[in-house]
């Protein structure tokens, strides 16, 4: 039976430094290459027929990292943007809490926790949906449909926008979830692709 693994990248040099990252292309920390190596190590059994991720570097090292770890490393890779973060906008790069001083906290957690409504030249959770959802049920379903396993290496929100679907989570639901860094969540399907089991390696 085909088995999903979605891994959120490891710390990023901003979310050590509280800032909003979005599409700003930085690097990890040390701290995020341990989890990266950690989650290696909890997924290194694993024979992936396939892995994709993201266009950002964070997420390509996350992923370079993992396989490394791997006793079955030579694994087709497509990267696409549409796995991309979520794009903040005019907030990117600004301390989170220097930020909500400024704004508001009301205002900030409206632009980072609810589903439809976007930053200021950014993106909404919504508007993240609708370019991950489209690329899954072209690139990586139809993999899971033919019985392979797969990983995604990607970002808190696009991850989360992935997780709608798999979980049937609701627009109000999915402000309260949050998806750790490093952490492995896998997802097993039978052969119709109805969901089985779905859980945290940790």
């Amino acid at each position: 039976m085909p088995l999903l693994a979605i891994v959120r990248h490891g710390q990023s040099l901003w979310n050590l430094e509280n800032r909003f990252t979005g599409e700003v292309d930085v690097d990890l920390t040390a701290q995020g290459r341990r989890e990266a190596a950690q989650a290696g190590e909890k997924l290194k059994a694993i024979a992936f027929a396939h892995a994709f991720t993201s266009v950002l570097r964070r997420a390509r090292e996350t992923l370079d990292i993992i396989l490394a770890k791997s006793l079955h490393p030579q694994v087709p890779i497509s990267e696409d943007k549409a796995l991309n973060e979520r794009n903040y906008g005019q907030l990117q790069g600004l301390n989170k809490a220097e930020t909500a001083a400024k704004f508001g906290p009301g205002q900030v957690l409206l632009w980072r926790r609810s589903y439809a409504v976007a930053p200021p030249g950014g993106e909404s959770l919504k508007d993240t949906v609708d370019r991950v959802i489209p690329y899954y049920l072209k690139a990586i379903q139809p993999l899971l449909g033919q019985g392979q396993d797969i990983l995604v290496v990607a970002h808190g929100n696009s991850l989360r926008a992935l997780m709608m679907l798999l979980e049937s989570i609701g627009p109000d639901e999915i402000a309260g979830v949050d998806l750790p860094t490093g952490i492995p969540r896998i997802y097993r399907f039978n052969t119709a692709l109805c969901l089985l089991e779905t859980r945290y390696i940790d």
